[in-house]
């Protein structure tokens, strides 16, 4: 029997990153009535190499917070916000140098955004706190403190949540008003707020059912719907093989968190960001193997991890 290869449907660009990637085109070609040839991103527009330098090529520009706050003038030149969003300082610097601001934030995170500074707004009158469940140092996690200038916990997991109630970063004695970064794991997200409520209905000597009725603690369902069901589809996918070549950029949030997923399910998964990593020992001779990758991951790459695995034998189709 011959290697047989899935592709995940599922995986790919999500809608956020598509669009920024499409609005880079425009400009990049002229279609947007600019000069074309050349954009200037704030960050990485998607956390994957091959992809990266596509865009490049055309004429993409990665410059960081210290360029943009050494530049003294862009003279009109064009800035592309990215999927993950920026904090409202970021605008006033970058308009302040003279950019042109192509905003290319999320629908969905710009969403979140809003309900961040409406809740700010509602617990400032009742002393209360905004925890984000989210990666600290994260670029959309950085634009939603930004929100509320900076007064916002930021945890991303157990041992995290227990080391800032134990220094008092969130005080379980106060309202508290939780949401997730939109590209999180909802398990993990639903097991944080579950432990989180718990810890404050014991802080406050009250069972839960009396806690709920004081309403202290509110959690708001933030992540992505196609992050959401990504997670569940993906876990099926996983099992549905016998082993898992997982594609996404190492620095990729998102792809962490649904690599260490198909791992839990599949232990033979493996993380690779392009063909170039794949090593012939890692599959048998009858294997099933399902590629599939991120949400910055394009299409194009999963293909080509692909027919590189169906190189390994002559006679396996590619599904």
């Amino acid at each position: 029997m011959d290697i047989t290869v899935d592709i995940d449907p599922n995986s790919g660009f999500c809608a956020g990153v598509i669009r920024a990637i499409d609005k880079a085109e425009e400009y990049l070609d002229g279609k947007s009535g600019s000069d074309g040839n050349k954009l200037f991103s704030l960050g990485a527009i998607v956390h994957n190499d091959a992809e990266l330098k596509r865009l490049e090529a055309k004429g993409l520009v990665c410059i960081d917070r210290d360029d943009l706050e050494n530049m003294r003038n862009a003279d009109g030149e064009n800035l592309l916000i990215r999927a993950h969003g920026e904090p409202p300082q970021t605008y006033l610097n970058a308009r302040a140098r003279g950019f042109n601001i192509v905003d290319c934030t999320c629908p969905v995170v710009i969403r979140l955004q809003k309900s961040i500074r409406e809740a700010y707004d509602r617990l400032r009158e009742r002393d209360g706190q905004i925890v984000i469940f989210g990666k600290p140092g994260h670029a959309e996690v950085l634009g939603l403190i930004g929100q509320v200038d900076g007064k916002a916990a930021v945890i991303e997991n157990m041992a995290m949540l227990t080391e800032a109630v134990a220094t008092g970063v969130i005080d379980l004695h106060r309202p508290v008003e939780i949401f997730s970064q939109t590209t999180k794991s909802p398990a993990e997200f639903a097991a944080i707020c579950s432990r989180l409520e718990v810890m404050m209905a014991e802080a406050n000597e009250l069972s839960l059912e009396r806690f709920r009725g004081k309403a202290m603690f509110a959690a708001h369902n933030t992540i992505c719907s196609q992050v959401a069901s990504r997670h569940a589809r993906l876990s099926a996918f996983a099992i549905d093989h016998d082993i898992v070549i997982f594609v996404s950029g190492k620095s990729s949030s998102n792809g962490k968190v649904l690599c260490e997923r198909c791992k839990s399910l599949n232990i033979r998964t493996y993380h690779i960001d392009s063909p170039n990593e794949l090593r012939r020992e890692w599959f048998r001779p009858d294997d099933r193997v399902g590629v599939c990758g991120a949400a910055s991951t394009p299409k194009w790459l999963l293909e080509a991890v692909a027919k590189e695995i169906l190189s390994y034998n002559g006679l396996a189709a590619l599904k």
